[in-house]
């Protein structure tokens, strides 16, 4: 069997899950970001799937296979071409004709539908595929967790109205939530952005781990959590009782950041504004902070129902302003560029900001006096220990791994793409839409994140490559060899699933990469071998015991039974 296993962790491996996969023989990187899945790998993967291919069969989705290779042509129709970004991979054929690497299909989708169903006696619909996907990452890492090439499900329904579309969702919420429950991880559903996908209203499956990617705000007291991106910011910031102070400006030689500005001019950090430079779609955008707090482009994003938020560059800044990132500020602005401002910044007295010339700083800054804002809004992201937006208990972070992301797309892509019904007055109407996404192979790198110890993988009982691992210590002993093939003979005709170790290593060696490859059972025939004796140890507790031969069958059942 090909199980090529690494007494050292690779080099590039910053994480468990990268390291253990590795060295187990479980997969193997051919490029930055895609990897080949060794047989250990896709019995994984396959037990993984299966659980998937349950829960979303009992919530009435049907499976299909669409192309990962998708013409550009749809994409231009849903608008995405565009707007996607640099993740999605593009191509030319031998006729110039282009095309994307299917880093999802809702295009492929909707014109599959809108070319079949034509009534609303056809509808609600939910169907999903599990398949690879490809994603041009600028910085593939963590393994299985940010890679170029993975294996995700995704689902799409189709419904007559946002009412069903919500029974829809919910049905795929209690999916998910089964998914992962079965798949033993310790996981929280959190509000989230929907980001390039469209729509509104989200969820993210996030677990919990302290490699994850994201940062999950929760309440302290109630089921609240939300991603960092998205959860609102509801205090009340009261006004200052300080007398206006004159305007004037100090010198700040070399002091570029917020903290050396405080530091230099002898405030706190919450008594200066944060000035930042955006492009919102083609508009230049200039956003103000508390010096302490920072802006959250995706609720800049959605303020302005943005396609595209992204820094201004220095060059541009300084075309726009005559000066660098260390001295912006919103006095004097030109008019082409809006300046807009988080709520706290409202009601502040006498605070600190760039003079949009090197080395200066206006001090004694009123913003209701000194310059003009568009609109105040919640443009910062929350921080821990502020009040919970469901007005129960203090915000607290926890880091999440996301391995699975439900939208309501609405009629976003309908609109755009013409996929449309029959009502049951014959009137047209378009079709409401939902996407749902399990990202599997990043599934299984959460699972090892948090099923692990120092010797290697500890699998839950469901996700094991094999039920039992069936060490013979000694092959070249007759009793030994003879006994360790009953067994697995017995095993098997029993429906376990069990990998026999019958190689001609040291018994050391055997043992850990027993440890390593993380199945639940190890079954180890020695020295008793002789008298029918095996040993039985359990791989997370580290419990054994001593069978009898005539026994081992009904105790790996009943283990597994409990």
């Amino acid at each position: 069997m090909l199980i090529p296993t690494l007494k050292e962790n690779p080099a590039d491996a910053e994480i468990k899950s990268h390291q253990l996969l590795v060295r187990a023989g479980y997969i193997r990187q051919i490029a930055s970001g895609v990897y080949s899945y060794l047989p250990l790998g896709k019995r994984v993967l396959r037990k993984v799937e299966e659980i998937v291919r349950e829960e979303m069969d009992k919530a009435g989705a049907h499976e299909l296979m669409m192309s990962a290779l998708q013409p550009a042509e749809l994409w231009k129709e849903s608008g995405r071409w565009n707007t996607y970004g640099s993740e999605l991979m593009r191509l030319h054929d031998r006729h110039e004709r282009e095309f994307a690497l299917g880093a999802t299909h809702e295009e492929v989708i909707t014109s599959l539908v809108r070319d079949s169903i034509k009534s609303y006696k056809r509808l609600p619909l939910l169907v999903y595929q599990i398949q690879n996907k490809f994603r041009d990452e600028k910085r593939p890492r963590f393994g299985l967790l940010r890679g170029r090439e993975f294996l995700m499900k995704d689902a799409y329904s189709f419904n007559e109205s946002f009412e069903s579309l919500d029974e829809t969702y919910d049905q795929m919420f209690t999916a998910y939530s089964n998914v992962f429950s079965r798949c033993g991880l310790d996981f929280r559903a959190v509000i989230a952005d929907s980001g390039q996908m469209g729509g509104k209203d989200t969820h993210e499956f996030m677990v919990l781990s302290e490699v994850g990617e994201d940062v999950i705000a929760y309440s302290d007291t109630s089921d609240y959590a939300a991603n960092i991106e998205m959860a609102p910011v509801v205090m009340d910031y009261p006004s200052s009782n300080e007398t206006p102070k004159e305007l004037s400006k100090a010198a700040t030689p070399e002091q570029k950041t917020m903290q050396e500005v405080a530091d230099y001019l002898g405030h706190d950090l919450d008594k200066g504004l944060k000035s930042i430079m955006f492009k919102v779609d083609e508009q230049f955008v200039m956003v103000v902070t508390r010096g302490d707090h920072e802006t959250n482009d995706v609720k800049l994003k959605n303020f302005y129902d943005a396609d595209i938020v992204e820094l201004a560059t220095e060059e541009e800044t300084r075309q726009l302003l005559g000066t660098g990132f260390g001295s912006l500020g919103p006095i004097n602005v030109p008019e082409e560029v809006e300046v807009v401002a988080d709520r706290a910044v409202e009601k502040l007295i006498n605070v600190t900001c760039g003079a949009n010339e090197e080395g200066y700083h206006y001090t004694n800054v009123n913003p209701s006096r000194d310059f003009n804002v568009k609109a105040y809004a919640d443009l910062r992201f929350i921080k821990e220990g502020d009040p919970s937006p469901d007005g129960q208990g203090i915000i607290q972070f926890a880091r999440g791994i996301e391995v699975g992301h439900v939208f309501k797309l609405g009629t976003f892509y309908a609109e755009n793409m013409n996929a449309s019904y029959l009502d049951a007055q014959g009137k047209s109407q378009t079709m409401v839409m939902g996407s749902y996404g399990i990202g599997v192979s990043r599934t299984v790198a959460a699972i090892v994140e948090q099923y692990h110890d120092e010797s290697g993988i500890t699998w839950p009982s469901h996700i094991a490559p094999y039920q039992v691992h069936l060490l013979s210590l000694n092959p070249k002993k007759e009793d030994q060899q003879r006994l360790a093939d009953e067994l697995y003979e017995q095993l098997q005709a029993a429906g376990i699933e069990v990998l026999y170790d019958d190689r001609k290593e040291r018994a050391g060696v055997k043992f850990a990469d027993s440890d390593l490859f993380g199945i639940p059972l190890r079954i180890t025939v020695g020295k008793r071998a002789s008298e029918g004796i095996v040993e039985v140890k359990e791989r997370q507790t580290g419990k054994q015991d001593e069978r009898n031969q005539s026994e081992i069958v009904d105790t790996v059942r009943q283990w597994f039974d409990n």
